[in-house]
C-alpha cells in the first residue's frame, strides 16, 4: 500500500496528470462563450435540414437522427440522394452489427431522415446546415436559395472548413441568422464542432448553436472568422512545414513516425491520404485563385494528385495501399520528390527527428498565439479543445497551447531564431504575443 501511494503521488504530479485535469475543466469551460449574456434566450430547434447528401452531409443528418430530431436531407439529383441514404443505412447497420444499437433503432433513426429534391420541402425547418462542395460560388448560390425559401428566424449554417462566413452571409438579407458549423469527418463520429460567429451573427443564434452542439453529442467551440478558422489555420502551418521537410530530405514515413510517436493517431501524410489528397488540392486551388500565394510553394503533392493518386480511395497517394488501408512507402513518390527538390534548387540532406518535431509543431503554437492576439479564439483552452477533439492532438499533452506552456515558450522563441538563420525569416518570425510572454517568463495560460 505504501508503494501504491508512492506511485499514485508520482502520477498525480506528472505532466500527463496536469494535462488530463486541464482538459477535464477546459471541456466544460469551452461551452461558455465569453461576452455572451448568461440568460440569452435560445431559439427552438424541433426539426432541421441538411443540404448535400455526400459523406459529410449524410454524417451531419445522422447527428440529428441520433438525437431524435427529424431532419430533411436535400440533394439536387435522385442518384446522389439514393447513394447518400444507402450510405447512412449502411453506417447504421454496421453499428447494429457491433451491438451498439438494435435493428429497431436503425429503422427508428432512418425514419427521422426524410430525403427530398425540393427546397420547398425545407421552408419550415428551424435550422439548415449546408454541406455542399467547398467552393465559394457554389455556397453563395445555396445561401441565396435558402434566404428566399426558409422561414424568418430559421438558422442558416454553413459547414465550410475554410471559407469566409461573412462573405457567405452577405448574399442573404439576414446575416444575423447565418453562422458556421464546421463538422469534422466522419461527422457522425467526430466529437468536435467548430462553430464560427460572423460579424453580424445574433447572440441568440450563437447561444442556440452552442446548446444544440451539446444536444447532438458534440463539443462545441466558438471561434471567429478568418482563413481556416482555428483548426485548419494551425494545420496549414504543419502541412506546409511537413511538405518542406520532405522536399529537403526527410521521407514522408519519417515525418509521420515523428508525429505518431509524439502521440497523434497518425502522421500528416497518412492523414492526408485518408482524407483524400484531391480535397487539399482543391483548397490550394481556391487559395491561389483568391491571391493567397505562398512565398515558397512546395509542388510535389500537387503533382502526385495530377498523376491520379488521390490517397486511400485510389489505393495510391503519398503512399500506396495494397489492402486499401496500410500505407506502404512508394519509390515512385520518392523519385518525384527528389526531382521536384532538384528543380527548386534544394539540396536534400539528412534531417533529425527533433527538427521534424519542432518544425511541425512550433509553427502551430505560433499561429495559435496570432489567433489569440486577433481574438479569433477567446482563450487558449478553445484552441486546445479544438485540436484534441478535431485533429488528434494527444490529450495527455493537454493541447498545443498547454503543451507549449509546459515545454517553455522561450524554447520555442529560441528555435525560431535558429530556423530563421538556417531557412530565412519569412516563416520564422515569432508572433508578438509569443515573444512577449516568453520575455516575461509567462505562458499562454497566464493571460
Amino acid at each position: 500500500m505504501a508503494r501504491e501511494a508512492e506511485l499514485f503521488m508520482e502520477l498525480m504530479q506528472s505532466s500527463e496528470s496536469a494535462a488530463q485535469r486541464h482538459i477535464f475543466f477546459a471541456e466544460r469551460e469551452v461551452a461558455k462563450v465569453p461576452g455572451l449574456a448568461k440568460g440569452t434566450v435560445k431559439r427552438d430547434i424541433n426539426c432541421g435540414a441538411v443540404v448535400g447528401a455526400g459523406t459529410m452531409g449524410g454524417g451531419i443528418a445522422m447527428n440529428f437522427a441520433n438525437a431524435g430530431i427529424p431532419v430533411k436531407l436535400l440533394e439536387m439529383k435522385q442518384e446522389f440522394l439514393d447513394k447518400g441514404i444507402a450510405l447512412i443505412r449502411k453506417n447504421y447497420e454496421n453499428t447494429a452489427k457491433k451491438g451498439r444499437i438494435s435493428m429497431a433503432d436503425v429503422e427508428k433513426r432512418m425514419a427521422l431522415i426524410e430525403p427530398t429534391l425540393s427546397y420547398d420541402d425545407i421552408k419550415d425547418v428551424d435550422i439548415v446546415i449546408e454541406a455542399v462542395f467547398e467552393n465559394m460560388d457554389v455556397k453563395k448560390e445555396v445561401f441565396k436559395k435558402l434566404d428566399s425559401v426558409c422561414r424568418p428566424g430559421a438558422i442558416l449554417a454553413t459547414n465550410t472548413s475554410t471559407l469566409d462566413v461573412d462573405e457567405i452571409a452577405s448574399v442573404t438579407g439576414r446575416p444575423q441568422d447565418v453562422i458556421g458549423m464546421h463538422f469534422f469527418s466522419p461527422a457522425n463520429v467526430m466529437r468536435l464542432l467548430e462553430n464560427v460567429r460572423g460579424a453580424k451573427t445574433a447572440d441568440d443564434v450563437i447561444a442556440t448553436v452552442m446548446s444544440f452542439s451539446k444536444r447532438i453529442g458534440k463539443i462545441g467551440a466558438m471561434v471567429g472568422v478568418c482563413d481556416g478558422f482555428v483548426g485548419n489555420r494551425m494545420l496549414h502551418q504543419r502541412t506546409r512545414e511537413s511538405a518542406f521537410l520532405v522536399e529537403e530530405g526527410a521521407s514522408p514515413e519519417q515525418v509521420d513516425k515523428v508525429l505518431f510517436d509524439f502521440g497523434f493517431p497518425m502522421g500528416a501524410f497518412t492523414m492526408a491520404d485518408m482524407a483524400g489528397l484531391d480535397v487539399g488540392y482543391k483548397v490550394r486551388e481556391e487559395r491561389r485563385k483568391a491571391g493567397k500565394i505562398e512565398k515558397r510553394d512546395s509542388v510535389w503533392i500537387d503533382k502526385i494528385v495530377e498523376m491520379g493518386r488521390h490517397g486511400q480511395k485510389t489505393n495510391a497517394g503519398v503512399y500506396r495501399y495494397e489492402d486499401g488501408r496500410t500505407p506502404i512507402p512508394d519509390p515512385v513518390v520518392k523519385a518525384l520528390i527528389a526531382e521536384c527538390a532538384k528543380e527548386a534548387g534544394i539540396e536534400q540532406r539528412a534531417i533529425s527527428d527533433q527538427e521534424i518535431l519542432e518544425r511541425c509543431l512550433y509553427p502551430m503554437v505560433n499561429e495559435g498565439a496570432k489567433i489569440l492576439e486577433e481574438g479569433i479564439a477567446a482563450r487558449p483552452l478553445d484552441i486546445d479543445i479544438i485540436w484534441i477533439n478535431g485533429y488528434g492532438f494527444p490529450a495527455y499533452k493537454g493541447g498545443p497551447m498547454f503543451w507549449a506552456d509546459q515545454i517553455g515558450l522561450q524554447n520555442i522563441v529560441d528555435a525560431y531564431a535558429r530556423y530563421a538563420k538556417q531557412l530565412g525569416d519569412h516563416y520564422w518570425q515569432p508572433a508578438p504575443l509569443l515573444a512577449k510572454l516568453a520575455k516575461e517568463g509567462k505562458g499562454f495560460y497566464d493571460l
